[in-house]
């Protein structure tokens, strides 16, 4: 097992690493509480400790500090309930997240959950990224959230022009973010 305790912390360290793990609660009943209770979901279909396993691993997949955990929750609960019904689909996310949990646990001691470190998760899916159910989930991650239009303010993008005249008029040479780089 891999051992932590010489590794310097910065403040980034901490909410990286350990946040992820202190934000969802599996309560009886298949419900799923975020951090603060801020989002909950139901997992319909998969226990709820696989549709949390799959909440962390979307999130370190396309890890956005700046995003809610329900946006990774949404796009897990379109599995869910995919799934809700279907046997074949459900055993499909459960062999996948016991897959990652394997993985974990052969890599770092620890289901995939239990590892407090963000580089150490990342390293697991790392290690299957080639599998179905590893692509299944990064390809939805990428309409769930990039394209949603309630994520794209948190982004600074003001979404499509068409209907609003083009960019021309509206500010299309704006690059205040230049600045920032």
């Amino acid at each position: 097992m891999q051992q932590h305790a010489t590794k310097k912390l910065s403040r980034r360290d901490v909410l990286r690493g350990g946040g992820g793990l202190v934000a969802m609660t599996v309560m009886p009943a298949g419900l799923i509480l975020g951090a603060n209770n801020a989002w909950a979901a139901t997992a319909k279909a998969v226990k709820p400790e696989t549709f949390a396993s799959m909440v962390q691993a979307c999130r370190d997949i396309y890890p956005h500090d700046f995003l809610d955990d329900s946006f990774y929750a949404k796009v897990v609960e379109g599995f869910d309930s995919a799934a809700a019904g279907d046997a074949d689909a459900t055993a499909v996310l459960e062999n996948g997240v016991a897959a990652m949990n394997k993985a974990a646990q052969s890599a770092h001691g620890a289901d995939y959950m239990d590892l407090g470190w963000e580089d150490d998760r990342t390293s697991v899916l790392r290690a299957m990224q080639d599998d179905p159910f590893f692509q299944k989930m990064r390809g939805a991650l990428v309409t769930g959230i990039y394209a949603n239009p309630d994520v794209w303010p948190l982004f600074g993008y003001e979404g499509e022009s068409a209907s609003k005249g083009g960019y021309i008029n509206r500010g299309f040479d704006d690059i205040d973010w230049l600045d920032q780089v």
